[in-house]
């Protein structure tokens, strides 16, 4: 019996205590006071990852291609091989030139051996000067031919050399244009090369073109991170950049800019992200996110008012101040909204 008469006072006692804990915990509660903010309007857009420069690697002679020793997505150096063309025709020539060379150089040691005898003779007056200076002119002659015909020899060798299809530039390798095997003509293309660095290229609609300034700054969304989320927390965990540069022409409705943001070398080139720019400046009504409860699917925020605290139902949207949601509807300026 006495502990059935006690029951009733712990129960008591115990809501005495609930009540006060949660008396003390509205008590320590912060109050933010709901103004209107001039907050920066970023507007999500799609922007290609582009290359500042992108080169060519031709060949330099017609042939067939030989080997190739690089492959799309390779990173070269200026002066790495790339491909070999070949040219049959041109080993032809310079084994054609070796021999003729040979023989005039045989003629010349003969010439040289006629032209030391007539040196011996001539003091002797065995022969006449003038068999002598034909000695000696055959000689020249024969010496001159030979200096043609190696001159001849090392054009063709440099025509050989130029079958090796060089990188122009540093960079990565996009394309091949063809594959072993393969006739090619001189001039024509083997690789294209992303030699410069990456960018972003950015098309806004025209109506945003007299609101981007250069060096506004940008944030890029990373890769498998939905946007939306990235803004509702801020856009301190995206990539940073800034507005470089603002091309004058407008083209189909479309207003482009280019904007640098950190190391892109592990993009895609023409791969298309998202990218959050500022288009200008207007006021809203901004809360702390932790202040927003959400009640069988329905968002609320809890005014302070003089009667007592009330959960009021609001809409909101995502913010890029970072830990801040923007009220659309639900609240005024004024408002004292009860955050942790």
């Amino acid at each position: 019996m006495r502990s059935r008469k006690l029951f009733p006072v712990l129960v008591q006692g115990l809501a005495a205590l609930a009540l006060g804990a949660a008396l003390s915990g509205v008590a320590r509660a912060g109050e933010f006071v709901v103004e209107k903010r001039a907050i920066t309007d970023m507007k999500a857009m799609f922007g290609q990852v582009e290359s500042r420069d992108i080169v060519v690697a031709r060949t330099r002679i017609g042939g067939v291609l030989a080997s190739r020793t690089v492959d799309e997505g390779t990173q070269v150096k200026a002066g790495d091989p790339i491909a070999t063309v070949a040219d049959e025709k041109l080993a032809l020539q310079a084994q054609s030139l070796d021999g003729q060379i040979k023989a005039l150089q045989s003629q010349l040691d003969n010439a040289n051996v006629a032209l030391k005898r007539a040196q011996d003779l001539l003091p002797r007056g065995f022969i006449t000067k003038a068999a002598f200076d034909q000695a000696k002119t055959n000689v020249d002659v024969l010496q001159h031919q030979v200096d043609s015909m190696r001159s001849q020899r090392e054009v063709v060798q440099q025509q050989m050399g130029e079958g090796n299809v060089l990188a122009p530039r540093g960079g990565r390798v996009l394309t091949i244009s063809v594959i072993p095997g393969s006739v090619v003509m001189p001039g024509e293309t083997i690789a294209r090369i992303a030699a410069g660095s990456l960018f972003l290229r950015l098309s806004l609609p025209e109506r945003h073109a007299a609101l981007l300034k250069l060096g506004a700054q940008v944030a890029l969304t990373p890769r498998g991170v939905d946007a939306g989320a990235d803004v509702a927390t801020g856009l301190d965990a995206m990539r940073k950049g800034k507005i470089v540069k603002i091309y004058p022409e407008i083209e189909n409705g479309r207003v482009l800019a280019d904007a640098e943001v950190g190391d892109l070398s592990d993009y895609f080139i023409g791969e298309r992200v998202q990218v959050y720019a500022p288009v200008g400046h207007r006021e809203a009504l901004l809360v702390p996110r932790s202040a927003v409860t959400t009640r069988s699917g329905v968002d609320y925020v809890r005014v302070l008012r003089p009667e007592g605290p009330l959960d009021v139902a609001v809409v909101f949207a995502a913010s890029s101040t970072p830990g801040m949601v923007e009220i659309l509807t639900g609240l005024e300026p004024g408002d004292k909204v009860q955050a942790p």
